[in-house]
């Protein structure tokens, strides 16, 4: 007897029960396809992706604990064979700009879910991108606007990251440690984003993260 295509292993990682349950009863319906695991958070997400190594990462761009940019850059540096779908609410430039640098391979927003969402799997499933035809046309606007846009991106990945951990709350030892990184390192990267987007107060940083969606208000 010959035997079916391998399974295709899915986890999933957004911060709203509701969402997570509502993405597992889509996937599911499809035979073959299996949810492995959910997350709330990005920290969890990741090592839960690191010890399951499933075929594909459903990640939420706002993810609390580690945004799903630097889920996804993770995933992809440390496991070869798992694609990550950034699954999103927002689809400002930026953050389609940041998810691909980081290595997703297709980006997909909420609202599109029900009309998208098995595409988007079946092509991530064959190793192939998904981008809808309006984040296409997007992406190369966004493209040809940075080929005349000479200057430098405000934060570096690092920085941002910090910045949102900052914003939840976190004190620089935590955020040394869920990152992996000295504390003196986390205070470098601190200032030199407080510098860069001129501000003074944690307050300020705080307003800052809320206005350009690196956390929920």
């Amino acid at each position: 007897m010959l035997n079916g295509p391998p399974a295709v292993r899915i986890l999933i990682a957004d911060d709203h029960d509701v969402v997570r349950s509502g993405l597992r009863s889509i996937l599911e319906l499809r035979a073959g396809w299996e949810v492995v695991g959910e997350a709330g958070d990005g920290r969890t997400a990741l090592t839960m992706a690191l010890a399951l190594k499933p075929d594909i990462v459903i990640t939420d761009y706002s993810l609390p604990m580690m945004n799903g940019v630097e889920v996804t850059r993770q995933v992809r540096s440390r496991l070869d064979r798992t694609e990550v779908l950034m699954f999103t609410m927002h689809d400002t430039d930026e953050i389609i700009t940041q998810a691909l640098a980081a290595g997703a391979k297709a980006f997909l927003l909420k609202s599109d879910a029900k009309q998208y969402l098995v595409s988007a799997i079946e092509a991530l499933a064959n190793r192939k991108p998904f981008f809808t035809g309006r984040l296409s046309e997007r992406m190369l606007d966004c493209y040809l606007a940075k080929r005349t846009d000479k200057a430098a991106p405000l934060l570096t990945p690092r920085e941002r990251i910090v910045v949102q951990l900052i914003a939840e709350g976190n004190s620089n030892k935590e955020i040394s440690a869920l990152l992996n990184v000295s504390i003196k390192t986390v205070e470098s990267q601190r200032s030199a984003a407080m510098r860069k987007i001129d501000v003074n107060s944690t307050a300020s940083l705080v307003r800052y993260a809320i206005r350009n969606k690196l956390i929920e208000p």
